[in-house]
């Protein structure tokens, strides 16, 4: 890509179903810790931890994490990554990948190709990913996000209902026409700074999609599938004990 990118990583204690996620343990890092490796190995200029507890602020000082402590009423993650970028005085074009702190395994590809999608033209504003879906209980699930793109790959709408319809059997040919979302975000701290000073619309409470915020303000939005498939992310006890189960197989 032609220029550099930096990484945030939003950590918060409170999570309905796993309280102080960020420092679960697997394989004996806590789990913002393999993230934040893996963010390392993405060719990033800068990659830092934002939180609003002294735990994960603590434990990541301690494995050599650089950390920024944000404000502790943000409604999301996007909030708190644009106070970092504020904070960081990054320049309006600079280039900044949201990656959660519950993806343990994600790739350090996928990172890097998030960031190398504003090559594809100066007025992409957003970039994110998606893999094709073919699953039909993935399709009609509200649980699973689509999103539907144009020819050049702009994001054209994300939905949690199975977008296209399908009016006519055997239309498709074969082809794989669902695509799943991945929720891996780069934006400009431009787009950053405007997304956190736009109140929800009315589309995103419907869906309860933040990424229709930008859709709706009319930014362009590029999307690409995945050049490595994914890994699933730790939502629930389960999740966190198959990703165990993966790094001890794996030697991690």
């Amino acid at each position: 890509m032609s220029g550099g990118f930096s990484v945030v990583i939003p950590a918060r204690w409170a999570s309905t179903r796993l309280p102080g996620k960020p420092l679960a343990d697997i394989g004996g890092w806590p789990m913002m810790r393999h993230v934040w490796a893996r963010a390392m190995q993405s060719g990033a200029t800068a990659v830092v931890i934002a939180t609003d507890d002294a735990r994960i602020a603590e434990a990541a000082h301690g494995f050599g994490a650089d950390v920024v402590m944000t404000a502790a009423d943000h409604a999301s993650g996007t909030d708190r990554v644009a106070e970092v970028a504020r904070a960081a005085g990054w320049s309006e074009g600079a280039v900044i990948v949201n990656v959660q702190g519950d993806e343990p395994l994600i790739a350090p590809d996928n990172i890097r190709q998030v960031a190398a999608l504003f090559d594809a033209d100066g007025d992409v504003a957003m970039t994110t990913l998606c893999e094709p879906l073919d699953d039909p209980a993935q399709i009609a699930s509200p649980h699973v996000v689509k999103v539907v793109t144009a020819a050049d790959g702009r994001a054209l709408y994300f939905s949690r209902a199975p977008v296209p319809h399908v009016r006519d059997a055997g239309a498709t040919d074969g082809f794989a026409i669902h695509r799943r979302h991945v929720g891996l975000y780069g934006y400009t701290h431009r787009m950053l700074a405007r997304l956190a000073a736009t109140p929800p619309c009315a589309l995103e409470r419907l869906e309860g999609l933040e990424q229709l915020r930008a859709l709706w303000l009319g930014a362009r939005i590029q999307v690409a599938d995945a050049e490595v498939t994914p890994a699933a992310g730790v939502d629930t006890p389960q999740d966190l004990e198959r990703v165990r189960a993966l790094v001890s197989a794996a030697g991690e």
